[in-house]
């Protein structure tokens, strides 16, 4: 392999002298030719001048001064500022140079000792330059490799719009900016589209996806197609094994399946049930039970905690309930639940919520009202109660449709049956007791209704 490495760069060593060496005798020749005629300038301005054409002072030249056709092509081309005194001198500094290489380049051809020491000193460089540690492992071991083991634990924000598309971007997409900028668009949506989730998380992490229908679906950050700035990625829908009636009502990331965690797991018929994550890790394509559902019931939120938070659910009847997590003992993946709320018979649950420090509750009608209630004004109460009144709710405001918690400075879009949208800041909302109205925050027409609420996720 030496023997063979070596001849191949001796070969790579004379083919290139010698192309050198062709260019620079090609231009000493010109450069002969140019000093010719400024050492007599004055013939060949004279000679030129009483020729009638191009053609006819090329061959003058090259028949008075014993010129190659290149040489007088080359007189003719002369700019007047060669005829300075500074340029000749340039002119004769680079014939001597030129002079130099030629003989240094034949040299070169004529001993392979010389191309031997060329290609020493070349190596000689390549290895100063990259003569750090070895970064591959050399071992007698056999493993399997896997898809994983090819892709870089690396740093990506994941956007899913209100829609259900998807997308992976790389992190420094986002680059730092100072206070007061514009910032950047994250993701190109249609009008009535809009960021709901961002998350920032790494290749190799999990995202957990589940369902109305009680499943979880698991996904590698990396398995998600990463797009541009301004594309709008692909739907979900595409890249988990769902049946035609599931929808996707929660999306969690997930570096590990650890101990000390837990999914927090909520019903629209007020079921609630805590599951430590680690009986989450599955790889099955086509999802696993996240809960067993009751008939006619649906999976409406899932949360992640640590065991310790408080919990507050809402109801379509403006009732809400708060209560420690702690009241609801750990239990096995495919176990049905426990009540979190009691229900009248014709009420349902539309939100389950982490209560935060210094955050309010903001809840949404079917009509169009709304208002902010500090989570203070909600005692903790034991699980299983009806809990309070959260909206009084009349003919004129409508039943509830939504609830979250939100804080200042943050912004939630309100969206019709007939697919109207609005945007609003959570400043703009008024923030009013338990047992009051709310006030109108989008004027729907008599015969559409706000069907969501969600929290928008900035898209700059």
């Amino acid at each position: 392999m030496l023997y063979y490495y070596l001849e191949h760069q001796k070969d790579v060593i004379v083919r290139r002298t010698r192309f050198e060496l062709n260019k620079a005798l090609d231009r000493a020749h010109i450069v002969e030719g140019l000093r010719i005629a400024l050492n007599n300038i004055d013939e060949v301005i004279k000679t030129i001048r009483k020729s009638q054409s191009t053609d006819e002072a090329r061959n003058n030249l090259m028949a008075k001064f014993g010129l190659s056709e290149k040489q007088a092509q080359a007189i003719l081309d002369m700019r007047l500022q060669k005829l300075t005194g500074l340029e000749r001198e340039k002119l004769e500094e680079e014939y001597k140079m030129l002079l130099e290489k030629i003989e240094y380049y034949r040299s070169v051809l004529a001993d392979e000792q010389k191309v031997l020491d060329i290609i020493k000193e070349e190596i000689s460089v390549i290895k100063d330059k990259y003569s750090d540690e070895r970064r591959t492992e050399i071992s007698i071991f056999e493993d399997n490799l896997e898809i994983e083991d090819l892709i870089a634990d690396e740093d990506v924000v994941i956007t899913i719009s209100h829609q259900g598309y998807i997308k992976r971007m790389p992190a420094d997409t986002y680059k730092s900016q100072k206070r007061g900028g514009k910032g950047i668009t994250a993701v190109s949506t249609k009008e009535e589209d809009f960021v709901e989730h961002l998350f920032i998380t790494t290749t190799h992490n999990y995202l957990l996806f589940f369902t109305n229908k009680g499943k979880v679906y698991r996904l590698k950050v990396y398995e998600i197609p990463e797009s541009g700035r301004q594309a709008r990625g692909i739907p979900i829908v595409n890249l988990l094994y769902t049946d035609s009636e599931e929808t996707i009502t929660t999306v969690i990331p997930v570096k590990e399946f650890t101990e000390g965690l837990y999914l927090l797991a909520a019903t629209k018929q007020g079921i609630v049930k805590k599951t430590p994550l680690i009986e989450y890790d599955s790889s099955r394509k086509d999802g696993i039970i996240a809960i067993n559902l009751n008939e006619d019931d649906e999976l409406i939120s899932v949360q992640l905690t640590n065991g310790e938070q408080d919990v507050i659910l809402v109801t379509r009847k403006g009732m809400a309930i708060r209560f420690k997590e702690e009241d609801v003992r750990p239990m096995g993946r495919t176990a049905k639940g426990v009540k979190g709320i009691s229900l009248d018979e014709d009420d349902y649950l539309v939100g389950m919520e982490i209560a935060t420090a210094d955050a309010q509750l903001l809840v949404v009608t079917e009509k169009g009202y709304g208002k902010r209630t500090p989570l203070s004004e909600y005692r903790v109460q034991t699980r299983g109660g009806k809990g309070v009144i959260t909206l009084r709710t009349t003919k004129k405001n409508g039943l509830l449709i939504g609830a979250k918690v939100v804080k200042d400075q943050e912004e939630v879009m309100i969206i019709s049956k007939e697919g109207i949208i609005i945007r609003l800041e959570v400043n703009d909302i008024s923030s009013m007791g338990r047992s009051t109205q709310g006030i109108l925050l989008m004027r729907v027409d008599e015969e559409d209704e706000v069907v969501a609420l969600a929290r928008v996720v900035a898209e700059e």
